[in-house]
């Protein structure tokens, strides 16, 4: 199957995927399709078959990455992969959030584009409130003055605190906290990114994405240690 007959195939069980989301599962060695001389990938059924125990996974268990592998394995091996948590250890905790934070925020079509009266609807806010957070540098426009699914994102997020009374200059330290994490993932990546091999860059890319998960897990976990603490 190619990439596209592939895609079609699993929006019936999970209508969120995109091409980029598969050529990502790739990069990060969960599914290895074949090649044509051509260079056009060919998915065998085992291969769709992975992708959609992992999109299920992702979706169902909230797993990371590392532990859908260690799943994939045991079953290539013959084995019964690790028992599931039960539905009470599922539960989300900010951890879990975080990791479904970022699954939503992947599977938002890279081409997405909203106008300012469509942000402001999906956001369910005002324009005050997003002209405020705009001259916090929370969310911002594109050059097309569209926004694109991570501004949603961020402006979905930014809505939900607000409710429980955090104003935007109340998370000016979280975005100054972003942009050094941002600043030190393209230190790590920016030699990859300047490869004349086109697998290398996007090697990059898949990179970037991964420890942008990590840093934000770490972030999580840092801030869950630390409430623990003070109980």
């Amino acid at each position: 199957m190619s990439i596209g007959a592939v895609l079609a195939f699993l929006r019936d069980d999970f209508p969120e995927v995109t091409i980029s989301k598969i050529r990502f599962l790739e990069a990060e060695g969960l599914v290895e399709p074949q090649r044509t001389p051509s260079g056009y990938r060919k998915f065998s059924p085992a291969d769709v078959e992975r992708l959609a125990y992992v999109l299920r996974m992702q979706r169902d268990h909230y797993l990371p990455l590392r532990v859908i592998r260690e799943h994939l394995d045991a079953i290539e091996r013959g084995e019964s992969p690790p028992a599931l948590p039960s539905a009470a250890d599922t539960r989300p905790g900010p951890l879990e959030e975080a990791d479904r934070e970022l699954v939503a925020a992947g599977e938002v079509p890279s081409g997405v584009r909203l106008g300012r009266a469509e942000l402001l609807a999906a956001a369910e806010a005002g324009e005050p409130e997003l002209a405020e957070w705009e001259s916090y540098g929370l969310v911002a426009p594109g050059p097309d003055g569209g926004y694109d699914g991570e501004a949603l994102q961020v402006a979905r997020l930014v809505a939900e605190l607000g409710r429980y009374g955090l104003e935007p200059r109340h998370l000016r330290a979280m975005k100054a906290a972003a942009d050094r994490e941002i600043a030190l993932v393209e230190q790590v990546v920016a030699p990859l990114r300047r490869h004349r091999n086109p697998q290398t860059r996007a090697h990059a890319e898949a990179t970037a994405r991964e420890l942008a998960t990590l840093s934000v897990r770490l972030h999580a976990a840092m801030v869950q240690a630390g409430l623990r603490t003070r109980s």
